[in-house]
């Protein structure tokens, strides 16, 4: 038996929702009982109900999990499980979202699968044939990878101008479509959301001459389209996707150090002033994990700060601090639970970087043994996708297996053909996109408001 909030239980959960609005003697009554669910899975529902990311271990408990979030119709669980999808449990959840019908899930283990299918095909085997063709239709997350390029007249042909997919099974970079030529990447920000890809602000030529627009690539009609940029001119910002908005955060303009912050939604393609970042910051490494933003702010030579930006409060925390003898964070990517902070090694060395790994479930710092290569900045090139790292320089694309917190050097495929800095990013490209031309070595919540006359809580059983 448990007592809880009723106006939680509205607010979280459309069966309550429906069942307290319906009239019916139940929606009055201080005592409601619930039959054939687990009281495990209800213990979740009311603790994500209440902001908290509670850990899913055992496999009962995920199913139970599921049955719950299914019976009771709770978003908010559901992507809590979304949010724990890795290659431990992304079998389990597929099969009991699919028995259970909760299809956001099914759709999101699948694609999960589909990105790491070619270390997952063979435990794929023990699904059922169906749920192996429908993960089999998806299109697997590609890796992309943009050079520096600043805005030239239309007669010219700028090569630099290009943005390249890997062909993994040729181990080889392959052209997908050409920035528009107002576009700039140089001291921009680049990001993805909703499988589009924005290129935002940036400047022209050694003056710094600010591009005030933004620009959005769509995979599935492979076109571009533009849209305002920021309200505050800006270069070497912070650009974050998230959840339908990009966040904008610090910068430069007119040499000059900032630490204001804006969102844009998408939907309507406007920008916002948002809180203020901590301090002035520019050129920020930034990662989301289980769709929380991070951000690090350095403070040479030996600190680096990460605080957590959230968007629902709109208010910056500081999450945790590490202390390294002349070294700190310039680059971070997220494994699930785990956020992976590269910093130079001793003495300013940027070719032999070192990497500490914060769980930011448990709040606990580890320091990974050993150096790793950083050679022409492909660490800092970093992009996750399953239990896999890609990282590119114009020698090499080297693909790493995450492995309990170690990153061990697993496959090389050809070197990106271009010099100077490398913007990357994941994109899901549509199966029928030609990706042949390879290239040569050469070239907000509903509330209970209806219901704030009844009784604040109530007892389920």
């Amino acid at each position: 038996m448990f007592a809880v909030d009723r106006t939680l239980l509205g607010r979280n959960s459309e069966y309550f929702r429906a069942l307290f609005r319906s009239g019916m003697r139940e929606s009055h009554q201080d005592e409601v009982r619930l039959q054939g669910l687990k009281a495990r899975g209800f213990l979740l529902v009311l603790a994500v109900s209440r902001g908290e990311r509670p850990s899913l271990g055992d496999p009962d408990e995920i199913v139970e999990a599921v049955e719950c979030a299914a019976f009771l119709q709770v978003d908010a669980l559901i992507q809590h499980l979304i949010d724990v999808l890795d290659t431990e449990n992304c079998f389990l959840l597929l099969h009991t979202a699919a028995v259970f019908g909760v299809w956001r899930l099914v759709r999101s283990a699948a694609v999960f699968i589909r990105d790491a299918y070619r270390d997952l095909q063979e435990a794929a085997l023990n699904l059922p044939e169906e749920m192996v063709r429908y993960v089999e239709s998806l299109a697997p997350a590609s890796f992309i990878a943009l050079g520096t390029h600043s805005p030239s007249l239309k007669i010219l042909q700028d090569s630099s101008r290009t943005v390249w997919s890997l062909n993994e099974k040729k181990g080889a970079w392959c052209y997908l479509t050409d920035l528009p030529t107002e576009a700039s990447t140089s001291m921009a920000g680049v990001a993805v959301v909703g499988n589009r890809l924005y290129v935002v602000g940036g400047v022209r030529g050694v003056s710094k001459v600010t591009v005030d627009s933004s620009f959005c690539y769509d995979a599935e009609s492979n076109s571009w389209s533009a849209f305002a940029g920021p309200q505050q001119s800006r270069y070497n910002f912070t650009l974050v996707g998230r959840e339908g908005r990009l966040y904008a955060f610090g910068g430069e303009f007119d040499n000059c150090v900032m630490a204001s912050a804006e969102a844009c939604d998408l939907s309507a393609r406007k920008w916002t002033f948002v809180k203020h970042a901590p301090r002035p910051v520019a050129g920020a490494a930034s990662a989301v994990a289980r769709r929380r933003v991070f951000v690090c702010f350095w403070e040479p030579p030996d600190t680096t700060d990460i605080y957590e930006y959230t968007p629902d409060r709109d208010e910056w925390s500081l999450t945790t601090t590490l202390i390294r003898p002349q070294s700190y964070g310039h680059c971070m990517v997220a494994h699930g639970e785990q956020l992976f902070v590269m910093r130079n090694g001793p003495c300013d060395d940027f070719l032999r970087c070192l990497m500490d790994c914060y769980n930011i479930t448990t709040g606990q710092w580890t320091a990974m043994q050993g150096h790793y290569i950083n050679s022409r900045g492909a660490l800092f090139t970093a992009v996750v996708r399953g239990d896999s790292a890609f990282t590119v320089n114009r020698d090499l694309t080297l693909e790493y297996r995450i492995c309990r917190g170690v990153w061990k050097p697993h496959r090389q495929m050809q070197g990106f053909p271009k010099t100077g800095s490398l913007w990357t990013c994941l994109l899901r490209l549509p199966k029928t996109t030609d990706t042949e031309q390879i290239i040569s070595s050469e070239k907000s919540p509903e509330t209970a408001g209806d219901d704030q006359n009844e009784k604040d809580t109530m007892v389920v059983n």
